[in-house]
């Protein structure tokens, strides 16, 4: 499958096309930690993962942009992600803030299949990598969810806690994927108070050395409420 999308690079519109797409899971800089985390998760039911990073691959028609995000259920929620993609050589890259939508409750039973039933939004705006990558660990993540009528912190911390983006590449290559016209969601940073469902999800990627944001919005429709 081929899909083209839009994104505004210095005020340029580009349209790429996308032939694959993945989510990178457990991308932690401090593997210590990582395997804290997992070993947490394991916990309250969810399976450890073959590998650490892992990869998932999702379905190309999962990408969207700038539109409503429709779910089954209560318990999915999104994470503020790197999200890196290769234009038609691989000297063409691009960075931005997308987010791996995740049904919280099928991740206890399958992850891939967890991330495979929700959408993946991705920001319509992004920085070519060759602006961003001599300042990468001063890059922030943060988010927000809506929550009874207001907008709750979610995340926020400086991608330094992510693997850099030489390690994802490296990883990537070993793993022998095809890196043109590929997406990559490629890691987060903690949650500041476990998983919360909202109705709407803010993310914001902020690189304070040039003073840019790129921020996406998108809601949270529940299909289940139609009945």
């Amino acid at each position: 499958m081929i899909a083209n999308y839009k994104l505004e690079v210095d005020g340029v519109e580009k349209i790429l096309q996308i032939t694959s797409a993945y989510c990178i899971g457990y991308t932690g800089r401090n593997i210590e930690k990582t395997m804290e985390h997992i070993r947490e998760l394991s916990e309250i039911g969810i399976p450890e993962p073959e590998e650490v990073p892992m990869l998932y691959p999702v379905r190309i028609s999962s990408l969207i942009q700038e539109q409503p995000l429709e779910v089954i259920g209560t318990k999915t929620s999104g994470e503020a992600e790197i999200v890196l993609i290769f234009g038609d050589n691989e000297g063409e890259v691009y960075v931005t803030v997308g987010s791996d939508h995740t049904d919280r409750a099928l991740e206890e039973t399958d992850i891939n299949k967890s991330k495979q039933v929700c959408d993946k939004p991705f920001a319509a705006k992004a920085w070519k990598l060759e602006s961003v990558i001599d300042h990468w660990d001063l890059l922030e993540l943060s988010s927000e969810i809506y929550l009874d009528g207001q907008w709750v912190k979610y995340q926020s911390d400086k991608i330094s806690a992510i693997l850099p983006f030489e390690s994802i590449k490296e990883y990537l290559n070993k793993k022998e994927i095809a890196l043109p016209n590929s997406i990559f969601f490629s890691g987060t940073v903690p949650l500041m108070d476990g998983f919360k469902y909202g109705t709407k999800f803010k993310m914001v990627f902020t690189d304070p050395v040039h003073q840019d944001e790129i921020i996406a919005i998108y809601e949270i429709n529940n299909i289940e409420r139609r009945k």
